[in-house]
């Protein structure tokens, strides 16, 4: 079991790790063949423009590599072609501090997004990022248009909303004090399987002695005003209509209100749209139940304020509504009655800054819904942007109150905000690639249901600055065969080569071939390359710190010797599968150091004065020393006591076992040698801490002293000497050496 996982956790590593290297192989396996091609392949790459840069048998692709890989290889800094992305603001004006009793000013000097304007110059792969700051402006105007299902089944709703206009007013003008507000109605199509089964019920379309009005597709009955008891007024003149199936052309409607702005009479201000009905919607496709084919175009055809062309056009689709309504900054809210909220709340999700209201059977509540939605609408931001451009991308990221932060599509709103509040965005934008044109794109970005916008221009780049200085019909490049640009030939149509010095034709002839080959060998670039107009261009590996080279592709940088499971030891770099070392270290894997300090023993000297130092370990030249500086001999205890005592345990063995140790005798240990000082082999051996002379001055004083004493004590010295002399053999004798402890000498 062990050794299945250790098999698999082997392969995921290599997996891994082949991954790896071909995920941070982007600039090689590009193959780019000029600085612009280079630079599109992503930030990490440059080019080498250095003239002399390429090796013998590298290929003009091999001057596209990461910058330290570039630099590794002996590319100067100044001869890297590596433009950046940059960005310029043009229009900054800051956001509006305003409270409501400070004066009124006009929509357009009302600023709640900032920037508003800004050039991005985009490398590819390499993103470039600007904060947006948007604040919700205080007492800022509002338009709000109501439209009404007046199919019969709204009757009793109608008779509530004739006196909305006072009551609207008076409940908004504490939200802001520059408030207009506009009315429109709608029923059906003007088709005869939607509003009646015979053309006489056209007239009035209700059953039993109810009057209807002829019914209609959607009708602006009061552009938007100021003046509330004028909306009462004309909504008090409206009459509901009738038809034959419950879902409503309100889609119809919608559309016209959202496209037909100066009908309307939208401002550049917040504007809302109140659609109210108590029945389902028909959408694209339905209108083919009464012979309607046509696609709804999106456009305005109102004429008298009446919308004319319901009978050509089928109803929009969803999708078409939330583009319109979008692009025209319309918030919508829902008033619709209980039985189509779950209806209506789906409709919701699909339509962005929308809100969904529960009207009362009779619209009594439908001010406090207005005023409700609003202020769910007006707490929430929803960033968005225009189409973009192909190979462009977009990322966003919130700072909302109270230090809320999102990422993703979460990143693109904020909620809760209340009038005054800061919050802003860190907007990203990278390009992929460069369009096909290479021409600069525009985009927008603006807080959905607001009039403001930034406007972005991305600049494309899509050549280094080195381009411009380019030499058309070069000599470089084989008699005018191309453009000289950025250190390296661009070949003009049907050349080939690092100097353009061939014609397609002629690539894969024999005769060019022979000259790829080392030695009249069999093998093409030593099967580590392609011939190419009878020169050798190398293949690349995956790996971009290893390189094949030479005039045959026969030498490379990562076939040399290894030490330590590193290539050259680490202290070297591999040429042509020969290691070239560093300075103090040597070997055919640069693992010889040449450095001795860790060869010095104690005493300064090079393994003591008794070896050579080798790779930085001593060699010691005599077998009776040991240890890293030959400062260990084992041997000492026993040769010191025989050569100067003649006893010990090697007193028998002296001669054979302790030749070579020399034995030197000195009067006082101030003539002992010092650190550093030349000496015959064996002048002392060290014990442990402490250092056991041999002097001889001891010896002689020992001897002085007893001839005095048996001048004077003659015979008790003598029977003295006698006891002390035969306790010291005994104590001698019984002494027990350690002969595993390390002497020093």
């Amino acid at each position: 079991m062990d050794l299945k996982l250790l098999l698999i956790s082997t392969l995921l590593g290599v997996i891994c790790y082949s991954s790896a290297q071909q995920e941070g192989n982007e600039c090689i396996k590009a193959n780019a063949k000029s600085c612009g091609e280079c630079i599109q392949v992503g930030a990490k790459c440059g080019w080498c423009m250095d003239h002399g840069f390429l090796k013998q048998g590298e290929a003009t692709s091999t001057r596209c590599d990461e910058l330290g890989s570039l630099r590794k290889r002996g590319c100067s800094s100044t001869k890297v072609e590596n433009p950046r992305g940059s960005q310029r603001v043009l229009k900054n004006k800051a956001v509006t501090n305003r409270n409501k009793g400070e004066g009124k000013l006009r929509p357009e000097d009302i600023t709640q997004v900032q920037p508003q304007k800004l050039t991005l110059s985009l490398r590819s792969g390499e993103p470039q990022s600007f904060n947006l700051k948007f604040k919700r402006a205080e007492d800022y105007p509002i338009d709000l248009y109501y439209l009404m299902d007046l199919s019969y089944s709204m009757k009793d709703d109608l008779e509530n909303v004739k006196n909305l206009g006072t009551h609207l007013m008076l409940e908004m003008s504490k939200i802001t004090t520059d408030f207009k507000i506009g009315f429109g109605s709608f029923v059906e199509k003007t088709v005869m399987p939607y509003i009646s089964t015979t053309p006489a019920k056209l007239l009035n379309p209700c059953t039993g002695d109810q009057n209807c009005t002829s019914p209609f597709s959607y009708k602006n009955v009061l552009k938007l005003t100021s003046n509330g008891q004028e909306f009462n007024t004309l909504v008090g003149q409206q009459h509901i209509s009738g038809n034959l199936d419950s879902p409503e052309g309100g889609f119809d409607a919608i559309m016209q209100v959202a496209v037909c702005g100066e009908h309307i009479g939208w401002r550049n201000v917040t504007r809302l749209l109140v659609f109210s009905t108590d029945a389902g919607f028909h959408f694209a496709g339905d209108g083919k139940l009464g012979g309607i084919v046509l696609p709804n175009d999106g456009k305005c055809h109102l004429e008298n304020n009446m919308y004319t062309m319901s009978h050509y056009y089928d109803y929009p689709s969803i999708a078409h509504l939330v583009q319109k309504l979008s692009d025209n900054n319309i918030q919508t809210i829902f008033a619709i009655t209980e039985e189509f909220q779950p209806v209506y709340k789906e409709l919701k999700n699909l339509i962005p800054k929308s809100a969904v209201g529960i009207l009362s059977a009779n619209s009594s509540n439908v001010i406090n819904l207005i005023i409700d939605a609003y202020n769910s609408l007006s707490s929430e931001v929803i960033l968005e942007n225009s189409k973009l451009p192909e190979g462009v991308t977009i990322m966003y990221q919130s700072r909302c109150k109270n230090g809320v932060t999102g990422e993703g599509e979460m990143g693109r709103k904020c909620s809760n905000i209340s009038i005054g509040d800061d919050v802003s965005f860190t907007i990203s934008i990278t390009a992929k690639q460069c369009p096909k044109m290479g021409k600069p794109e525009t985009i927008k970005i603006k807080p959905l249901g607001f009039n403001e916008e930034v406007e972005i221009t991305l600049n494309f780049i899509c050549e280094c600055d080195c381009h411009k200085d380019g030499i058309e019909n070069s000599d470089i490049c084989h008699n005018g065969n191309g453009t000289y640009e950025c250190g390296a030939c661009r070949c003009n149509e049907g050349r080939i080569g690092r100097q353009c010095e061939c014609s397609t034709n002629e690539v894969t002839s024999e005769d060019l071939d022979k000259s790829c080959r080392k030695d009249n060998g069999t093998d093409i670039c030593s099967n580590n390359g392609d011939c190419v107009c009878g020169t050798c261009e190398c293949k690349k590996r995956e790996n971009p710190e290893e390189r094949y080279s030479g005039m045959f592709c026969e030498c490379d940088n990562f076939n040399c010797d290894r030490s330590n499971n590193k290539l050259c030891g680490g202290h070297g770099h591999c040429e042509c599968r020969v290691c070239i070392c560093d300075a103090n270290w040597t070997g055919s894997a640069c693992d010889c150091s040449l450095d001795t300090t860790t060869c010095l023993a104690s005493n300064k000297q090079i393994c003591n004065g008794r070896g050579t130092c080798e790779c930085g370990t001593c060699k010691c030249t005599n077998p009776k020393f040991q240890g890293p500086s030959c400062e260990i001999c084992p041997t000492c205890p026993g040769c010191v006591q025989c050569r100067a005592f003649g006893t010990g345990e090697k007193k028998d063995t002296c001669e054979r076992d302790c030749s070579y140790f020399n034995l030197i005798k000195v009067k006082d240990r101030d003539k002992l040698p010092q650190p550093g000082q030349a000496f015959p082999l064996m002048h002392y051996c060290p014990a442990g801490p402490d250092i056991i002379p041999i002097v001889a001055g001891v010896v002689a004083g020992i001897v002085l002293i007893g001839l005095a004493l048996l001048l004077i004590w003659k015979l008790l010295m003598i029977i003295h000497d006698r006891r002390e002399f035969a306790k010291f053999e005994k104590e001698k004798m019984n002494a027990k050496w350690d002969t595993v402890r390390e002497w020093r000498w």
